[in-house]
């Protein structure tokens, strides 16, 4: 075999190998771009009135966006503000963990902050807070199926004026809340998934109880989180 003949084989096996690995490159590179992404949380950030969550909102009353020391928020009077949105964020889940990082101004006695719904039912998860002696106690609430269960520690009073981490976990056999990362109540329970439904926030959604105080932010993770993976107040 002549040279030029070894040459030119020994190039053609080369430029096959780069081809090859060029190739494992790109098939690679598509791979990462379409690998699916994590949808276990939804976050939901309250810096403007007509979307929250990338959906479309009907606003009620005059809430409006606020700059905090925490970023921006949406701040709503307790008489007759509010938003709604045609989305239930845990229908479906099986397990959740369901937070919020929110100021209670005062207001009226009982308030009903934020609702997830489901169509057509009394099935329905519940953020509420009671102001007791010019403070405040949280009131985490689900309705699903046959099982019910309300958390409400009155002898846990908080601040108002301050912003705070308020958040309801179910594993599957226990649901817990928490305020601050600190465990206030649980209790032994299953509850069956909800199913798709919509929102309200500042308010009930039949429209009583509204809330006075403002929401900076709400994630919707579809698994029971420990406190350490809670989200923080963070001051800018």
């Amino acid at each position: 075999m002549s040279s030029a003949v070894r040459e030119q084989i020994v190039f053609g096996v080369s430029w096959f190998r780069g081809f090859v690995m060029l190739l494992s490159v790109i098939v690679m590179a598509a791979n990462i771009r379409q690998a699916p992404k994590d949808d276990a949380s939804e976050i939901w950030t309250f810096d403007r009135l007509d979307r929250i969550g990338g959906r479309a909102t009907r606003v009620l009353g005059d809430p409006h966006v606020v700059d905090t020391p925490i970023g921006k928020a949406i701040e709503f009077d307790g008489v007759d503000d509010a938003l709604l949105v045609d989305v239930h964020p845990l229908a479906g889940a099986e397990t959740f963990t369901w937070e919020a990082i929110f100021r209670p101004d005062g207001g009226q006695p009982a308030q009903r902050w934020f609702h997830l719904q489901e169509e057509g039912t009394e099935h329905r998860m519940l953020f509420e807070i009671r102001i007791i002696d010019g403070r405040w106690c949280l009131d985490s609430y689900v309705h699903s199926s046959d099982a019910q269960r309300a958390l409400m520690n009155r002898e846990r009073l908080h601040p108002l004026g301050a912003w705070h981490h308020a958040a309801s976990v179910y594993d599957g056999r226990e649901f817990r809340n928490y305020v601050d990362g600190v465990l206030e109540g649980s209790a032994d329970v299953h509850f069956p998934p909800q199913k798709a439904g919509r929102s309200s926030i500042g308010v009930r959604i039949n429209l009583v109880d509204y809330f006075k105080g403002a929401i900076h932010v709400a994630r919707f993770t579809r698994r029971a989180l420990q406190p350490s993976e809670f989200l923080r107040v963070q001051t800018r």
